[in-house]
């Protein structure tokens, strides 16, 4: 099996070299049998795959080992990401979901919900999901329309969450909702709720299928007067996008980013083994050089991808502020893979077509990393604010020092 790119090393560890075997060995054991079915299936949840993801920790691979977590960072949990997208973006996408929250309850739990519900995460008991993004408001948080209203000593929840990560196979979600009038700033009006699965008013929509990610669950909640205790809030009253913005940054971006890089590493991998082995003339496809110009473009896309996913991470693990290199790894990451994709298409002509053929599958699944934890657009305006240096909440400087890797013993291993 592969091990690391030499220019990684200045961003690995011993633990993380560890990993990278340990998750290459487990994709090529237990998800490249099931990528098929999972493929062929598109309306069915995947659950062994969490399950075996579980077995392993790997969903609290950033919580301290105070709460059962394996306390390893997140150039650690990019490792695991990555290596398990090179085989299936979707199995990919079910580790980072959950690792989402998680990263909301490990930087704004109280130590009981933390010791309550981590480790539940850290044994897959209870994985899951955060629930933001609305129906008709999609991921304007300022828009949001589901109420929360204090009555006596529980809260009451309405209205409806979608592209929910997981969702079906959360037990427990965290869900942001209004909890003052349109008049207060949104800095101030939401509030994270702790809403277990089995909470009366809570229902989760039936399973439907999306253009890639075949077996990787991001369905719709909805939520009639769901009644929670006021023990249930995560953080403080009006903490709400905090709660949001800073999990989207810190979890959310950089799960992306290493998705995208593990999608982008399958396409070149599959279109360099393709063409050097796809007769033409007295050689092969590889040997002309109209044809090589593309190739290399897409491998220096996808080494300039992977050197700047692994350093914003790095930088995350040793408590520095990096929100703007994160989004950069996010936006880029997306952007140089889809243009790979799209290279990738065209070498292969008529062949890319078809749907037995592993291209079509990156294609597809590619798509699914732009939207989540903020568009293309939402990253550029936010890289704009940093070029202008107007300074908004850097979450990297305010959080990620309570959680330091770099100065820790990691126990994974």
């Amino acid at each position: 099996m592969p091990t690391a790119p030499t220019a990684l090393h200045p961003y690995l560890n011993t633990v993380h070299d560890r990993l990278w075997q340990e998750a290459d060995t487990f994709a090529a054991e237990h998800v490249a049998p099931r990528a098929p079915r999972m493929e062929a299936s598109p309306r069915k949840v995947e659950r062994k795959i969490a399950q075996l993801i579980a077995a392993r920790g790997w969903f609290t691979i950033t919580v301290p080992a105070a709460y059962g977590g394996l306390g390893a960072g997140h150039v650690a949990k990019t490792v695991l990401i990555h290596r398990i997208a090179t085989v299936s973006g979707a199995a990919a996408a079910i580790l980072q979901a959950s690792q989402i929250p998680v990263g909301a309850l490990v930087h704004w739990g109280s130590h009981e919900q933390k010791s309550l519900w981590l480790p539940q995460a850290a044994d897959g008991t209870v994985l899951p999901s955060i629930a933001v993004t609305e129906p008709d408001m999609g991921g304007h948080i300022g828009g949001m329309e589901t109420i929360a209203e204090r009555n006596g000593e529980d809260w009451v929840i309405t209205g409806r969450k979608t592209h929910i990560g997981n969702s079906h196979l959360a037990r427990m979600h965290i869900v942001v909702a209004r909890t003052a009038t349109s008049e207060i700033r949104t800095s101030r009006a939401l509030t994270a709720f702790i809403v277990e699965h089995d909470r009366k008013g809570l229902t989760v929509r039936p399973h439907r299928p999306g253009l890639g990610l075949h077996g990787f669950s991001f369905g719709r909640l909805d939520l009639d007067r769901v009644r929670v205790p006021a023990t249930n809030v995560l953080g403080n009253v009006g903490q709400g996008l905090g709660v949001a913005q800073s999990s989207s940054i810190l979890y959310g971006r950089p799960n992306l980013a290493a998705v995208s890089l593990g999608l982008h590493e399958a396409i070149v991998h599959t279109t360099s083994h393709y063409l050097k082995h796809r007769p033409r003339y007295t050689g092969t496809l590889s040997d002309l050089a109209v044809v090589r110009d593309r190739i290399g473009d897409m491998e220096a896309r996808l080494r300039a991808a992977r050197t700047l996913t692994y350093q914003a991470v790095h930088l995350l693990d040793h408590g520095l502020p990096c929100d703007t290199d994160l989004i950069n790894a996010k936006y880029l990451g997306h952007q140089w893979a889809v243009r790979s994709g799209r290279d990738a298409m065209e070498l292969h002509g008529a062949q890319a077509l078809d749907t037995d053929y592993l291209l079509q599958r990156l294609w597809r699944d590619i798509q699914h990393t732009y939207p989540p934890a903020g568009t293309g657009e939402f990253q550029r305006i936010h890289l704009a604010k940093a070029a202008l240096q107007e300074a908004p909440i850097d979450w990297s400087d305010q959080l990620a020092a309570e959680t330091n890797w770099a100065h820790q013993c990691p126990t994974a291993a």
